[in-house]
């Protein structure tokens, strides 16, 4: 009974002297996405720490400054910037940064709030200098492509002229915006990951401008599908001219050698039959002669020696 006792004792001692630890600040837990930086009277005595787990400093005259090691997102407010052409846009963007020297980084704006601040400045700088240094088409449009959407509602190319031609696109701008906004960013302890315009949308003036073009572009698109379609049916019409031809002449071909071998063979068989009894053979083609020349309105004038009049005197019928 005296041993539990004991073993109770040492448990709860342990127990008072953990809380005791932990609620003198003596004892600190970093997470896996958390770096912390010691100060001792406001001053930072070593090396950001970035070790996940539990830690130890000096009670009281020590402070841990917990920081993300995570990307942190940075969106800011749409600002109205005037493109190359003197045309008002407001330009929404949104960032992505991280923390990679958290010292610095406390040394120079202390906190996360205040860095979403100085990103403010930076990003926004950084944008409006691109921006004024290009057109309008060159901040809302990545290619010279017009897209239009099918049945299905996927894209598909229409034409690839647009009516005014491009060099730098909305992609390039971001890059060229990101690549300004990381020279000043280390100076903070901060690098910016990458960078988006979520929005570009127009002022009033320049909106129905916008529209005239986007229409302009449209019906040229139009125009140039409409006469590559004429163009591909005459084609088409041609080619079926053509075929069509070709199909008749050799059906023609066909069908007079057919009608030839026809002939002949009926020739053939006309000639062996005939040839059995001349006189038949001679009969039949006098009577196809009077079925040719000689109908209810004609009138006769022969002699009574002529060949022609042979079958009818041998009929009996006078002149």
């Amino acid at each position: 009974m005296k041993g539990l006792r004991t073993i109770i004792t040492i448990f709860a001692v342990l127990f008072i002297i953990t809380i005791a630890v932990f609620a003198s600040g003596a004892a600190y837990i970093i997470n896996e996405g958390q770096q912390v930086v010691i100060t001792q009277f406001g001053r930072p005595v070593d090396n950001p720490i970035i070790l996940a787990g539990m830690h130890f400093k000096l009670p009281f005259i020590q402070e841990a400054h917990y920081f993300e090691k995570r990307l942190l997102d940075w969106d800011g407010d749409p600002n109205q910037i005037p493109t190359r052409d003197k045309k008002y846009i407001w330009v929404d963007t949104t960032a992505r940064w991280k923390i990679v020297d958290a010292l610095k980084f406390l040394q120079s704006v202390g906190n996360e709030m205040a860095a979403q601040g100085r990103l403010d400045d930076i990003i926004n700088s950084a944008t409006r200098d691109v921006v004024t240094g290009h057109l309008l088409v060159e901040a809302i449009r990545d290619s010279n492509r017009i897209l239009e959407s099918n049945s299905e509602g996927e894209d598909m190319i229409v034409t690839d002229e647009a009516l005014e031609r491009i060099e730098v696109g909305r992609k390039m701008l971001e890059g060229l915006i990101l690549e300004k906004a990381k020279v000043l960013a280390p100076q903070y302890g901060i690098e910016i990951i990458d960078m988006r315009i979520k929005r570009v949308n127009y002022v009033e003036d320049v909106r129905n401008k916008v529209y005239d073009r986007m229409i302009a572009e449209r019906k040229r698109a139009a125009e140039k599908y409409r006469s590559e379609g004429q163009g591909k049916a005459a084609e088409i019409e041609g080619q079926v001219a053509k075929e069509l031809k070709v199909i008749t002449s050799e059906a023609y071909r066909q069908a007079q050698v057919i009608i030839g071998k026809a002939d002949a063979e009926a020739i053939s068989i006309y000639a062996g039959a005939y040839s059995q009894n001349p006189d038949f053979y001679s009969f039949m083609k006098t009577l196809e002669t009077y079925k040719e020349t000689i109908d209810a309105t004609s009138t006769v004038i022969l002699t009574t020696d002529s060949d022609y009049y042979k079958y009818l005197k041998s009929l009996g019928v006078s002149e």
